[in-house]
């Protein structure tokens, strides 16, 4: 499966986001540009979309920055990927041909099966993962 760039910064600025989550603190655009190397100008055209699907909300001002709209538990992977990549997880067009409608079955069911496991992945998830110590031998 191939991630685009785009989707693969949403995920860890929303991520970044819900290790910081409290309800109320925000964290700055060029804070979360530095901790998860991303250019702040690509970012901030990513962080509008998470907006536009209520995932992150945004305060302006001197003390301003972004949060996520809701607890990182109640955030799934999904939801961001339909956010930036929607195309993503479109289900293809049924195939022409005599051997078409097995071929469409198969990548419906495939589809269907990513979009219910990313269904399950949820920010917390991501971020408690993120957070913990790796360990070298």
């Amino acid at each position: 499966m191939r991630v685009s760039q785009k989707l693969e910064y949403a995920c860890r600025a929303a991520v970044c986001l819900a290790k910081q989550y409290d309800g109320s603190t925000v964290v700055k655009l060029e804070d979360i540009a530095q901790r998860e190397d991303i250019s702040p100008s690509f970012l901030v055209q990513i962080l509008n979309e998470l907006k536009r699907s209520d995932i992150v909300d945004s305060k302006r001002g001197k003390a301003g920055g972004y949060v996520l709209a809701r607890p990182p538990a109640k955030i799934s992977l999904r939801e961001v990927v339909q956010a930036v990549e929607p195309g993503l997880l479109a289900t293809p067009a049924n195939s022409s041909g005599s051997s078409g409608p097995a071929v469409s079955n198969v990548w419906h069911d495939l589809s269907k099966s990513i979009s219910e496991r990313l269904g399950t992945i949820t920010l917390e998830a991501m971020a408690s993962e993120a957070g913990a110590p790796m360990y070298f031998i």
